[in-house]
């Protein structure tokens, strides 16, 4: 099956039965990936009298109680309501779910206190599909995978200096998907300032927007245009688990 879409007057198709995962996935059994401290994900059976919701224990089906953190646990999305004191949850703010998405590359630049930044010039200087894109992926490198179960918390990792973000905007992107834990330090004494840059909080929300964070996209994914289908859960709160999809496309001649 092969679905078709048009930018600047140019025509893409992409296969959808051949798709690249770049989420992270949660496993109550293995170490997985945390940022923030939070408490690891667990997966417990409900019990009830004699019944216990664990085949392995002797149950009839597997009935199980999830504890988990979206925002310290897994890949998940985000929208303005994670900083805003209005409730805006992110099912209300992600309405459709397939976008034109570029994947880029980027070594963050090391700052003098030993800080790592994605700049403006290092965004600008890899991204190829301006007007084209409505989601940016950046992928950080080194590409190591021990992101898929690495511990963010207390080791200050790479973010987003201010201006790569607004330069991001002004390119015309809507989503942005990153395999760091935060677009923004994990130390800044709560300022926040890329992500109020991305969502223009506290001025006028700007809606429709989302973050992604905690992706992995392997190295045999190149740097390229993409199709991306966005899937969350139904949840009325500021995030959600989120499973990223990508699908290769082609232009049409």
């Amino acid at each position: 099956m092969k679905i078709s879409f048009g930018r600047k007057g140019k025509k893409y198709t992409a296969a959808l039965d051949k798709c690249l995962d770049i989420s992270l996935g949660l496993n109550p059994d293995e170490v997985g990936v945390n940022a923030f401290y939070a408490p690891a994900f667990q997966a417990e059976p409900v019990v009830h009298g004699n019944f216990i919701g664990s085949t392995k224990r002797g149950g009839p089906v597997n009935f199980l109680n999830l504890k988990l953190n979206p925002h310290g646990n897994g890949t998940h999305t985000e929208c303005v309501g994670h900083i805003a004191t209005e409730a805006v949850t992110i099912n209300e703010t992600l309405k459709t779910f397939h976008f034109p998405a570029e994947l880029i590359s980027v070594y963050p630049e090391k700052l003098e206190n030993g800080d790592r930044v994605i700049t403006r010039r290092l965004v600008e200087q890899a991204i190829q599909y301006k007007g084209i894109a409505e989601a940016l992926i950046v992928r950080t490198l080194p590409n190591e995978s021990d992101k898929k179960n690495r511990n963010y918390s207390g080791t200050n990792p790479p973010y987003f200096d201010v201006s790569a973000i607004e330069f991001i905007l002004d390119q015309g992107f809507r989503h942005l998907l990153i395999d760091l834990p935060s677009v923004d330090r994990e130390e800044d004494e709560g300022k926040l300032a890329a992500h109020k840059a991305f969502w223009n909080y506290p001025g006028e929300i700007t809606s429709g927007r989302t973050i992604t964070e905690l992706i992995f996209a392997n190295n045999e994914i190149k740097d390229d245009l993409y199709l991306l289908l966005l899937q969350i859960g139904s949840f009325e709160v500021d995030v959600s688990p989120s499973k990223p999809v990508l699908f290769e496309v082609r232009i049409e001649k």
